[in-house]
Order: C-alpha cells, then sequence, then structure tokens
C-alpha cells in the first residue's frame, strides 16, 4: 500500500514538473514560437476588435464604395456599401473564434467519455466504434452542411453542427489513449485495489489524456474556422448583417474584378487563423510527444 502511494506521489510531482518542460520545449521550436505568438494576436484582436474597429463593422458610406487600401480612414478599403473592411474582418474573427470554441467544447464534451467508455469497457467499444466509422465515412464538410441546413443558419447552429461533426475524431483519440493507459502501472494497481471502472477513468486514465485532448482541440479549431466560413459563404452559417468571414467573401465574388481586395483580406484573416493554430498544435504535439510517436 505504501509502495502504491509513494509512487503516485513520484507521478503527481513529474506531472507538475511536465510542464516547464514543455514549455521549453515549445520555446526551443521556432515554427511553435511564430504559432503561439500569431494565435495569441488571432485571439486578442477578436478579443478586442470593438476597441480596435475604426468604425462599427455594419456602419455604411454609401458616398465612399470600393474604397482601394491605404485610403484615408479606411486602412484595408470599403466593400460596395461602403462598410470598412478593416472593422469587419475584426469582427468576423470575433465571429470565427466564438464557433470554434462552442464547436470544440462540444466535440470534447461529448466525445471525450465515449471515447474513454470504449477503450475501458470491451462491449461498448463494438457499438461506439462502429458508430464512429459510420459517421466519419461521411466527409467533415458534407457532413457539417447537412447538419446546417437541418437546424438553420445561425451562429448556434453553426457551432453545433461543426462541433457534432468533430466528436468522431476526439472519440477515436481519447480511446486510443485509454487503451494505451489501460496497461499502465498505476491503472493495475488501481484495479487490483477493486477501484471501480469510473473512478479509475476519472482519477487515472483522463487526466493523463488531457494533452491528447488538448492537442486534438488545437487541430480542430482552424477545421471550424474553415468550416464557419463555408457555411457562411453557403448561407448556413452567420446571417447578415453580422459579419462573417465568409459572408465578406460570399459578397466580394460579385465584384471581384472591381475590388479584389475585398475577397483577399477576408481570404488571408482565414489562411492566418489556420496557420496559426496549425503551428501551435504541430509544436504542442511534438513537446509532449518528444520521442515523435504521433498516434
Amino acid at each position: 500500500m505504501s509502495q502504491t502511494v509513494q509512487a503516485a506521489d513520484r507521478l503527481e510531482v513529474d506531472l507538475g514538473s511536465s510542464r516547464g518542460v514543455v514549455l521549453r520545449r515549445m520555446l526551443r521550436n521556432p515554427a511553435g514560437v511564430v504559432g503561439t505568438v500569431l494565435a495569441a494576436l488571432v485571439v486578442l484582436a477578436a478579443l478586442l476588435a470593438p476597441v480596435l474597429a475604426p468604425y462599427p463593422p455594419t456602419q455604411v458610406h454609401f458616398e465612399t464604395p470600393f474604397q482601394v487600401p491605404r485610403t484615408v480612414g479606411f486602412w484595408l478599403g470599403t466593400d460596395d456599401l461602403g462598410r470598412d473592411v478593416m472593422s469587419r474582418i475584426l469582427f468576423g474573427l470575433r465571429a470565427s473564434l466564438q464557433v470554434a470554441l462552442l464547436a470544440v467544447v462540444l466535440s470534447v464534451v461529448v466525445g471525450t467519455p465515449l471515447g474513454l467508455a470504449a477503450g475501458y469497457w470491451r462491449g461498448l467499444d463494438a457499438v461506439v466504434s462502429r458508430v464512429t466509422d459510420v459517421v466519419l465515412a461521411f466527409p467533415f464538410l458534407v457532413l457539417a452542411v447537412g447538419l446546417a441546413a437541418i437546424r438553420g443558419a445561425s451562429l448556434g447552429n453553426a457551432a453545433i453542427a461543426l462541433g457534432i461533426a468533430h466528436v468522431p475524431q476526439v472519440i477515436r483519440v481519447v480511446r486510443a489513449e485509454t487503451l494505451r493507459l489501460r496497461g499502465a502501472e498505476y491503472v493495475l494497481a488501481a484495479m487490483t485495489m477493486d477501484a471501480s471502472g469510473v473512478r479509475i477513468l476519472a482519477t487515472h486514465v483522463l487526466p493523463n489524456a488531457v494533452p491528447s485532448i488538448v492537442v486534438q482541440a488545437t487541430v480542430i479549431v482552424p477545421a471550424v474556422v474553415i468550416g464557419e466560413a463555408l457555411l457562411s459563404f453557403l448561407g448556413l452559417g452567420i446571417q447578415p448583417p453580422t459579419p462573417s468571414l465568409g459572408i465578406m467573401l460570399s459578397d466580394a465574388q460579385q465584384y471581384i474584378f472591381r475590388a479584389p481586395t475585398a475577397a483577399l483580406f477576408p481570404g488571408l484573416a482565414i489562411v492566418l487563423v489556420c496557420l496559426a493554430f496549425n503551428l501551435f498544435g504541430d509544436a504542442l504535439r511534438d513537446a509532449l510527444d518528444p520521442s515523435g510517436d504521433h498516434r
């Protein structure tokens, strides 16, 4: 009994010190530093959109449509209604990250318990894995578009559709981690002490699976941002007059040759967000698993 307690104490100390190790590995990765800085700037710009935006995103200036970038008062130009492109991009980033946050929370909250149950109880594994395989048979965007079309067009429904579409990915990641951790010494020791399966999953498996879940969440964010832009572009996501990067692209296609920058800048914003979180996620994965064994 005392040996088990000592092993648990050592494990807790190791887990506490590992945070500093992960941080140092992240700082030694140039791509990780760039991704972290870019992601922080994107999040900061979205949070401070009401302060940074020169104008309200829906304010029209009928006397100054199609202004070119670097025009006085309109640093990124204006669209066909004279709305400031920079202001709309900032508020569009805010909406995209709101959808991403809601979708990630939904996919993790739903997928984590199912993945834990599938990895620990073999009887449930057959059911959960088969359902997951069926859902994964549909392309992610096709599934998201179908769910959004059924529920209706809104920010909340777009987040729900995109979150549900990513649940199978979370299930597979958590299930794989649970299968791996099931053979760990501290889990086997808990089993010999007649600990319940729920207790083992909650106190031993889940805390050690959190790093993989966090990495998966960073992978989901850029996919959700692209998905939200697509849904809004098709009219199934955020609805006007609320600004969205997808809506800006949809509106700009009508006058793409007259004002190409009206489509260029929202597209670059989407690329920037995806690049930032992809670089950050890759660096975080490498820092948590320096051996390179990325399942």
